[in-house]
């Protein structure tokens, strides 16, 4: 996990948590002071993985997420059966694996990092390093126009930063395409495992009148919930005290992973330096 800067919220506590209570061991890195970080989690310096003289940060939302993804492919690097976890992602069981490999489909079209657990030497891993080494580098799955446009902007001497590409271009748009390309995405979860509630019915989880319909979406073999970090903080800090409904089904896991909302508050997305999406 990677928390740049910054308290953590309930939000973020919550899945911490989530992972002690399985079982698993948990490493937090960051870049500056961190703070409500969970008893039990080992927090680490980010230098440890990847020194960094300047955050990469997308151009239209100012978002750390393509650091961040940067950073889990070198930290995936780093040992055998590693899984990495995005903060937003709250775990319902302990995450396995026989070969290194643990991703999920989000959606028909994509494979999502937010959890990621790819053994040392995937093909799919190497390809996904040599692509962020180059900022300005053209997706090779992109189309022929998009692909031309970029090579002429190239050739005029004005290339495309990666800053600039269109959001997720290192993230589930690269995941899936060097999975698919390695033939690595025949290790991929179907949706209910990894991401069972999908972003339209993600006000669902915060709601009492949605929690039916959340855990309608949760299944046997469901290992984590994706809790659409930045976009459920906005939602909960618009809320009276920035609180989910009582009843509803992250009040619910916050009561029993002993979370108290009131101590660790959502922070606005305009000052928090989380990268999660």
């Amino acid at each position: 996990m990677l928390w740049v800067e910054g308290p953590l919220s309930y939000v973020e506590q919550l899945c911490v948590q989530s992972f002690l209570d399985v079982g698993h061991e948990v490493t937090l890195y960051h870049y500056g002071p961190v703070s409500n970080v969970p008893e039990g989690v080992a927090v680490v310096h980010g230098d440890a993985v990847l020194k960094r003289d300047e955050f990469i940060q997308h151009g239209r939302t100012g978002s750390l997420a393509l650091f961040s993804d940067v950073f889990r492919y070198h930290l995936l690097t780093q040992g055998e059966r590693m899984i990495w976890a995005d903060t937003d992602a709250y775990c319902m069981k302990p995450f396995k694996t026989e070969t290194g490999h643990y991703f999920g489909w989000e959606s028909e079209h994509h494979i999502n990092g937010g959890v990621l657990g790819l053994p040392p030497d995937s093909a799919a891993l190497a390809g996904l390093l040599e692509m962020s080494g180059d900022e300005y580098g053209i997706p090779f799955w992109y189309g022929d126009t998009a692909k031309e446009k970029l090579r002429a902007r190239a050739e005029a001497g004005d290339p495309v930063h990666v800053s600039d590409l269109p959001w997720g271009v290192w993230g589930p748009q690269a995941v899936t395409a060097w999975l698919q390309r390695t033939g690595e995405d025949k290790h991929a979860f179907a949706r209910d495992v990894l991401y069972p509630v999908p972003f339209d019915l993600r006000r669902k989880m915060v709601k009492a009148g949605g929690r039916k319909a959340a855990e309608k979406c949760l299944t046997e073999r469901t290992t984590s919930i994706h809790l659409y970090g930045r976009r459920i903080r906005e939602f909960l800090a618009s809320r009276p005290a920035g609180l989910p409904d009582e009843g509803g089904l992250i009040d619910a896991l916050l009561k029993k992973h002993g979370i108290d909302p009131h101590a660790a508050p959502v922070i606005a997305a305009k000052t928090t330096e989380d990268v999660t999406g």
